[in-house]
């Protein structure tokens, strides 16, 4: 029962960070906010940052985008946003209006997709957000699924109108709403039923169907346990009860509907008794329930942070991992994307120091003779790369188109690219990629310094293991939003 209490304290204390998550929250905060011991908290962020869950920036602590694997694992075991999802945004681009799907959460609904029509009056709905069930459509339509559809006029804010109609299950249940999401000025309530009610009971009628579909999503080792190195390496300060029961808790969301205690057991490598204390801990809190013989998670997962945490943008994700490089290395670190032959800056940590290279957020440079450009251009096809024509920008730049094109298979073979003062006399630079979920090179992250502080074998070797390790936790936190590269 005391890991049990281990999980519900921890989830306590993730509770009082997501009530106000743009603010940073210290331990003393958190002791009155949850009336736990200073002691129990401190223990408690002590194992949430080393699991990725928050970050800590001296005292003060704030949440992660690694918490979102936990709204992850409802969304993903729901079901409901991988197989409607697509339907929704071909609502969307049909009506050009928003769309969206809720499901029940208590007395409220709470927001599973989104697609959001960009306009100067917008909505501004995120996945995870909770509405009152009875002061919007989507609510209104779950409340009385008999009805065929549900009008919201204006009931929620003041300009702002929606109709929407329930989705069910091949049983019959209702299990989300989709509703279309519009303004006042652009329609009355009457005007938005007529215009979008014929395509939004078609698009249901296709939502019912795909959900009637066999599932063949396999199963995944994504909560694997990993607990008992860390309390061997930590101590005492790292709550293996937690990170055990928040493993259980990712790993109900690796199979479509849940899963039995003996399979979410094999999944994590945790004794049965242990999975089952902590899946009992999490029926007790609203985070989980039986059907039938297995478990799955509810929407209430989502209140911890997943809404703040996937409004991020991509500069604010990784701009905290520029700052921790820039302390380790003590030189400045910058992220570029590609925009046509030039890298663009999109986040950058300036160090301390009488000599410094003068770059800005927003600044553009020619890829080909940058660090960054390397890594970025390596990626394309042949085709792409025979239409850059490299002009000499200092007496060391490569200009032969040929040159140029081995120096990027060697970056792509390398997973680096090192440019020896290219751009300009004195930089030297070395750079990685930084690749999104599904591998794809999105944005490259370095180093730069004055020739005369490092040269390429210092770089190589005090550097680039840095570089890489933090290109490597920009991607962990990048997987699980969908912040794009482009700041």
């Amino acid at each position: 029962m005391e890991a049990a209490g281990t999980l519900e304290r921890g989830l306590a204390v993730l509770r009082a960070l997501a009530a106000d998550p743009a603010r940073p929250a210290r331990a003393t905060d958190l002791v009155r906010a949850t009336g736990l011991a200073r002691s129990t908290v401190d223990r408690v962020l002590a194992t949430l940052v080393h699991l990725g869950y928050l970050r800590a920036d001296g005292r003060d602590v704030r949440l992660a985008p690694r918490l979102m694997e936990l709204g992850e694992a409802y969304l993903a075991g729901s079901g409901l946003r991988d197989t409607l999802a697509p339907l929704a945004g071909r609502l969307a681009e049909e009506l050009d209006e928003s769309v969206s799907l809720a499901v029940r959460d208590g007395d409220g609904v709470r927001f599973v997709v989104r697609f959001t029509r960009r306009r100067t009056m917008s909505v501004t709905f995120r996945v995870g957000d909770l509405l009152p069930a009875d002061r919007c459509a989507a609510g209104l339509a779950l409340l009385d699924p008999a009805a065929p559809w549900a009008e919201d006029d204006q009931l929620v804010e003041p300009g702002l109108i929606a109709v929407a109609v329930p989705v069910r299950d091949g049983t019959g249940r209702a299990v989300c709403a989709v509703s279309v999401v519009s303004h006042t000025s652009r329609h009355t309530a009457a005007g938005l039923r007529d215009h979008c009610l014929p395509a939004l009971r078609k698009a249901v009628a296709e939502m019912e169907a795909a959900l009637t579909g066999e599932d063949t999503r396999p199963r995944t080792a994504s909560g694997v346990d990993r607990s008992r190195s860390v309390k061997q390496e930590l101590g005492m300060g790292f709550l293996q009860s937690l990170a055990r029961g928040l493993a259980v808790m990712v790993a109900l969301g690796s199979a479509r509907g849940g899963l039995p205690l003996a399979d979410c057991a094999k999944v994590t490598g945790l004794p049965r008794a242990t999975v089952r204390r902590a899946v009992q801990t999490l029926e007790h809190l609203g985070y989980a329930t039986a059907d039938g013989s297995r478990f799955v998670l509810l929407p209430r997962v989502l209140e911890l942070g997943y809404a703040h945490l996937s409004g991020l943008t991509f500069r604010e994700i990784v701009q905290p991992h520029l700052a921790d490089l820039v302390d380790r290395v003590r030189e400045s670190a910058s992220v570029a994307v590609l925009s046509g032959d030039d890298v663009v800056y999109v986040a950058r940590v300036q160090t301390v120091s009488l000599m410094s290279i003068d770059i800005t957020v927003g600044t553009r440079l020619p890829a080909y003779a940058t660090s960054m450009g390397r890594v970025l251009l390596a990626e394309l096809p042949e085709e792409r790369l025979a239409t850059i024509v490299p002009r000499r920008l200092s007496a060391r730049t490569v200009t032969s188109p040929a040159e140029l094109r081995a120096l990027l298979r060697q970056a792509a073979a390398d997973g680096y690219a090192l440019v020896d003062q290219e751009l300009e006399e004195g930089v030297r630079s070395i750079a990685v990629p930084v690749r999104d979920r599904t591998g794809r090179v999105v944005a490259a992250v370095n180093v730069a310094t004055h020739a005369g502080r490092a040269t390429d074998d210092t770089l190589v070797r005090d550097v680039l293991p840095a570089l890489r390790e933090t290109a490597a936790r920009m991607e962990a936190e990048l997987a699980y939003t969908s912040a794009a590269a482009d700041g």
